[in-house]
């Protein structure tokens, strides 16, 4: 099951687990849309993959008990900023292959 991190890695925004601007890997490294898509350009700094919305985990009711009430969010903080310059030149190795091709 899902960790449901609460903050972006990189900038620390606020990711609840109800937010619609969560992204992961399939590591589940969490990062914030703006920062997937302005900074790091669908690149994981962590893995080099790609990412993906996060799924919502229902709050309540949902079947057979699995929602946040039963399965909670996550409430450790992964604030590990990206070295940028770092990143770029992982990004320019990668970033002719899609993320499946990675």
């Amino acid at each position: 099951m899902l960790e449901l991190r609460p903050c972006c890695e990189h900038c620390a925004a606020a990711l609840p687990a109800n937010s619609t601007e969560a992204r992961i890997c399939s590591f589940e490294c969490t990062f914030c849309a703006a920062c997937v898509d302005e900074l790091l350009q669908n690149v994981c700094p962590n893995c080099g993959g790609g990412f993906s919305p996060r799924p919502v985990r229902p709050a309540h009711h949902g079947k057979n008990g699995n929602d946040t009430r039963h399965y909670p969010p996550s409430s450790v903080r992964k604030h590990r900023p990206v070295d940028l310059t770092a990143h770029r030149e992982l990004m320019e190795k990668l970033r002719h292959l899609t993320p499946e091709n990675r």
